[in-house]
């Protein structure tokens, strides 16, 4: 007879395995799932063990095992693995699987000052004894594995260096809320707390990676996104990268507007000297974003902008290329090519796009976002004026260089600033939007600092959140729900800090939030309609105007308490506008379905109270919080019903929602016959929101003669969503003849910066 197998316990000591023990912890981790084998998970584990082995390491295995076996058709095991992952994660957190007492936790954390000391100042004891009631630490049983390593990889409280863990995922939700609403009277906030607790533990709300990962915490910078304009100085150039270097430390996604600056060849100092141009100062912004990571939870990215007819766009085009030099490729930034109508005459009349540098054209840069009928008048005039340097090329030969490299990298982005600013809740001509960030879905007015601490300048922050459509049963649960989101982000303006004063100025002046949805495949299939064939066009008006009603009512009811934004006068809601009233009227052939709420009584309203806020919607990706709601990213199509995401801790599988049920239901995006269907669905939506979308473009060579997309396909597409309104686009996938259940994008915007 064989000697037992010992296993190393935590404090060193050694002893026989109990595989009785193991075999109980699995049993109750598949109570109530479907199709889920307690034996076939202990074999994978048992012959993972070896003489020694470590109790910890055992966890990881039988967790591993279980989550290796997570497929479409066996789909609760990534329920089964998230409870063992749960189960080792608080054994890791407490010692034993029980959680501790709130607000003995709280106290322990704040002494090691993990947590915000002002927790304990700001509530009595006697309040912590009532929170503690509000918590449902079962709740951890519904998350997914996939959400499980999320949240401890990037969420959770921890010591990022020895791996420590502190706490487990209904503390974190109690916490936000606790920290969000502490400023609110006593006698209304702890119901706040609980029904914002309970909100967002069930996955009805979903908050960002800064929200999530540091609220609670001493660090009090929680803007998803910064935008930060650059003006034609070395003064503002300096200025910027110091916002930069402030802003990419506190875990924010930078958008960087550096389209003024001038071109390669430009006098500087009356002729003193030749200009050096845009790339190298790219390079210098580059290194301030790289320079460190985002609160050790992200790496740093940001993204570049600047108009198409700048004359240096055509090596602008190519810097994120893999073609040419160092010295002439600058790879680590990412890219937002400004078109307006202008340009898109040009290529449409086959005319030609004339290149200027904006300090050669007094006017014509502020135009080209304010003003689009003087925009035009002076680009026609400067382009007649012989003593003005310019470059001339075929409008084709243009843009058909920015798709191509659009397709090569996907990484080029779009930004229509023409519908930017006419179909806005900023008035152009006072506040104009001149740059989006790096998820193109923020688009706020911003203006360049001349230096670090000019007060004068202007950097937009957005605070971000999303609806769970998938968690929504009827439209009128948004009015709750818009209620919650908007009182707590709002809230948080105030409880955080800004570390650059043009930047707390301007977000407590404006208070812009950007609240969106996620799990729109999911909410199109239990509603038995589709991306591509028109049948989600009228639920996708419906739900739209929902939303942005009644967070538009939510947002003017506290102004009603705690009075409107200080520079709500900039708005177009100030002047009786709404988005009902300025959306591209194309919208209209896509959809008859009327409008089904009082804005009538909401404009009056808003005119009498005015807002809280001056925006209160954008679509972000949400790539993380998708995750940790088991729901599907933002408003995309699935690639597969099952996702597989890379992370630090290996390969997450994720099924789709409710796959067993709604399989056939669910329109995966490589069956999609082309881009017209989710076009017209994202613009319906910018009907109504008043940033903008993130909204990605994809291609399967396959469905092409020779492989290859044709570049007028290309440009139909463009075309396309320009006519219908869109603001910007965001990503462009190409098929790549993987395994379609490979879903390993980048977590969120661009590298990872501006996840919701």
């Amino acid at each position: 007879m064989t000697s037992a197998l010992m296993v190393t316990k935590r404090d060193g000591k050694q002893e026989p395995i109990n595989l009785d023990k193991i075999h109980r912890v699995i049993t109750w981790a598949a109570e109530g799932l479907n199709n889920v084998s307690v034996s076939q998970v202990e074999l994978r584990a048992h012959i993972q063990f070896y003489e020694g082995i470590r109790t910890s390491d055992i966890h990881e295995t039988i967790i591993k095992s279980a989550a290796d076996l997570i497929s479409k058709e066996t789909p609760d095991y990534q329920y089964l693995a998230a409870r063992l992952a749960v189960f080792h994660l608080r054994k890791k957190a407490y010692g034993c699987f029980e959680p501790p007492r709130l607000y003995d936790h709280v106290k322990k954390l704040v002494e090691l000052k993990k947590y915000d000391s002002a927790l304990l100042t700001d509530y009595s004891f006697d309040e912590w004894q009532e929170m503690e009631t509000y918590l449902v630490h079962d709740r951890d049983m519904n998350f997914s594995y996939a959400a499980v390593k999320q949240l401890e990889g990037k969420y959770l409280v921890q010591n990022r260096v020895t791996g420590e863990i502190y706490e487990s995922a209904q503390f974190l939700y109690l916490l936000v809320a606790a920290s969000l609403f502490a400023q609110y009277p006593k006698e209304t906030r702890l119901g706040y707390i609980q029904r914002f607790y309970d909100a967002t533990s069930t996955f009805k709300i979903s908050l960002p990676t800064p929200i999530m990962s540091g609220v609670r915490t001493p660090t009090r910078q929680f803007s998803s996104c910064v935008l930060i304009e650059c003006a034609d100085s070395l003064d503002s150039i300096n200025a910027t990268s110091s916002a930069i270097v402030k802003y990419v430390s506190q875990r924010a996604g930078i958008g960087i507007n550096a389209g003024a600056i001038r071109a390669l060849g430009s006098q500087i100092r009356g002729g003193e000297a030749f200009h050096t141009g845009c790339i190298p100062f790219y390079k210098h912004f580059q290194t301030a974003v790289k320079s460190c990571s985002q609160g050790g939870v992200r790496g740093g990215a940001a993204t570049v902008y600047y108009p198409f007819w700048h004359l240096e766009v055509e090596s602008l085009l190519v810097l994120k290329n893999n073609r040419g030099v160092e010295d002439n490729r600058v790879r680590h930034l990412d890219y937002g090519v400004q078109l307006n109508k202008t340009m898109y005459q040009r290529l449409i009349k086959g005319g030609n796009i004339t290149l200027f540098s904006p300090s050669d054209v007094e006017g014509l840069y502020e135009a080209f976002f304010a003003d689009q009928d003087k925009f035009d008048v002076l680009y026609t005039k400067y382009e007649q004026d012989p003593t003005i340097r310019k470059r001339s090329i075929k409008a084709v030969e243009l843009f058909s260089l920015l798709m191509q490299e659009r397709a090569s990298t996907g990484r080029i982005y779009i930004q229509n600033v023409d519908h930017c600013n006419t179909h806005s809740p900023f008035d152009p001509k006072v506040a104009p939007i001149r740059q989006s960030n790096l998820c193109l879905e923020i688009a706020l007015p911003t203006k360049p600092l001349e230096h670090f601490h000019d007060e004068n300048g202007e950097i937009a922050l957005c605070t971000l959140s999303a609806f769970n459509l998938g968690k929504i049963e009827n439209l009128d649960e948004l009015e709750e729900l818009s209620d919650l989101a908007v009182r707590a982000l709002d809230a948080l303006l105030d409880y955080q800090h800004y570390p650059v004063a043009a930047a707390r100025i301007s977000s407590l002046a404006r208070r812009s939030l950007g609240i969106g949805v996620i799990n729109f495949a999911y909410y199109l299939a239990k509603n038995g309609a589709c991306y591509s064939n028109g049948s989600g066009n009228d639920l996708t008006h419906r739900t739209f105007e929902a939303i942005q009603y009644y967070l538009l009512k939510a947002s003017m009811n506290l102004a009603k308490e705690q009075g409107a934004c200080e520079y709500f006068n900039e708005t177009t809601y100030a002047q009786g506008i709404l988005p009902i009233d300025t959306y591209k009227k194309t919208i209209d052939s896509l959809t008859q379905e009327p409008l089904h709420y009082d804005w009538e009584g909401l404009r009056k309203d808003i005119q009498q109270f005015g807002l809280r806020n001056s925006t209160l919607t954008a679509l972000m990706p949400s790539e993380t919080s998708s995750q940790i709601s088991n729901a599907t990213n933002g408003i995309e199509p699935p690639r597969g019903y099952v996702s597989v995401k890379a992370s630090k801790d290996g390969i997450l599988k994720q099924v789709v929602p409710d796959y067993e049920n709604l399989s056939l239901n669910y329109e995966l995006l490589w069956d999609m016959p082309n881009n017209d269907g989710y076009l017209q669905l994202v613009g319906i939506m910018q009907k109504f929101v008043d940033q903008a979308i993130s909204a990605n473009t994809n291609y399967d060579p396959q469905k092409f003669p020779d492989g290859k997309v044709p570049m007028k396909q290309l440009l139909a597409d463009l075309l396309t969503a320009y006519k219908y309104g869109l603001k910007t686009l965001y990503y462009q996938n190409t098929r790549d003849g993987a395994d379609d259940e490979q879903n390993d994008l980048d977590d969120g915007c661009a590298g990872g910066a501006c996840k919701i």
